[in-house]
């Protein structure tokens, strides 16, 4: 099958007459929880993609609360294949958002990682050759967390240290292959940590309902989203 590499968002589009599918596969920033109003940045894109004058794509939250990278790889090409809607059909286009919950440390702030972090990357070069594979890619970044607010349900440490090596190696690892990457950690660091901590639930760990219309404006002003938008 021809790599995704050959295709951008906005020749997708022109060489369609039909509105795009596009699938996105996460954790619970795809699934949006912590958004009680929007139900998070996804769920705003497909609602404003469903107005009258939007381009009319259609776009399949399938976002899991507490998925790693690899919990992803394996779900996602059987997920994928049932989201065509018609016969022989599939979707056209995948978005990702993982990593987060790979880069946390057990039971203590210098506990092991969740994931290991050559394991990590070894799992997500799996996840954007599998993801590559079935058609064009892009990938949206994890936004920091609130380190003081930590541990999350009592046992994982997340920390900003490690936030940056998971995503540098994901941005890096994107990069490569020629796949879009949205770097949210840093757009949200260097609008200062008074805005960034405004974003966040109590948890310190998941946006709230203004971090998650921060993270929708912030996809939707990114070329690949976009090129397919107007």
């Amino acid at each position: 099958m021809q790599a995704a590499t050959a295709y951008s968002f906005g020749n997708l589009h022109r060489g369609n007459s039909h509105p795009l599918k596009l699938v996105a596969f996460g954790d619970s920033l795809i699934y949006g929880f912590g958004d009680g109003v929007g139900g998070g940045w996804v769920e705003r894109l497909r609602r404003q993609w469903m107005l009258p004058e939007s381009a009319g794509h259609v776009l399949y939250n399938l976002g899991v609360r507490g998925d790693r990278t690899y919990q992803v790889a394996q779900r996602l090409e059987n997920e994928f294949r049932h989201r065509g809607e018609l016969r022989n059909r599939v979707p056209d286009a995948i978005i990702l958002s993982v990593g987060l919950n790979d880069s946390a440390r057990v039971q203590s702030p210098t506990g092991r990682s969740y994931t290991d972090f050559e394991h990590f990357k070894t799992v997500l070069d799996n996840l954007l050759n599998l993801s590559q594979q079935l058609c064009p890619v892009i990938f949206v970044g994890m936004v920091p967390v609130d380190e003081s607010k930590m541990p999350f349900q009592d046992c994982l440490y997340y920390n900003h240290a490690d936030q940056y090596r998971y995503k540098e190696a994901t941005k890096l690892a994107c990069q490569s292959r020629g796949i879009p990457y949205l770097d949210i950690f840093d757009k949200w660091i260097d609008r200062g940590n008074i805005w960034w901590r405004s974003c966040l639930t109590a948890d310190g760990l998941h946006p709230n309902a203004a971090g998650y219309q921060s993270l929708f404006e912030d996809v939707t002003s990114w070329e690949p989203i976009a090129s397919i938008s107007h």
